[in-house]
């Protein structure tokens, strides 16, 4: 066999390898669309309930009529009027993520929940 032919079928298979890693065990980036005053104004919808740890992407659209925002894990987003998006990526670790709106009365009115991180 030829030099060539040895690093072609060398160079192949390690690409085979770099495409084949995500498939086993390496981190994968999660989307959790958040939807804040839909259905009702005081309320936060979230994609996904759980989550796997690591690098998580939150898409926060205020579908209601005040302004929101959206924090978790020690990170929030600005105030978001009507109709306005954000998104808010970090890293999480394992266990339960607590999130909120920190307008005034918003949290207590029902704006709050907790996210499961495995």
């Amino acid at each position: 066999m030829s030099s060539k032919g040895l690093i072609a079928i060398v160079a192949s298979a390690a690409a085979g390898l770099v495409i084949a890693l995500p498939a086993f065990g390496a981190p994968t980036a999660t989307t959790v669309d958040v939807t804040a005053g839909k259905p009702s104004e005081l309320r936060f919808t979230l994609s996904k309930k759980t989550v796997a740890k690591g690098v998580v992407t939150f898409k926060v659209a205020n579908r209601g009529k005040l302004e929101h925002d959206f924090k978790i894990a020690g990170k929030k987003t600005a105030k978001l009027k009507p109709g306005k998006t954000a998104t808010l990526k970090l890293t999480l670790k394992k266990g339960k993520a607590a999130y909120l709106c920190t307008l005034p009365g918003h949290a207590a009115g029902g704006m709050k929940g907790t996210l499961t991180v495995k």
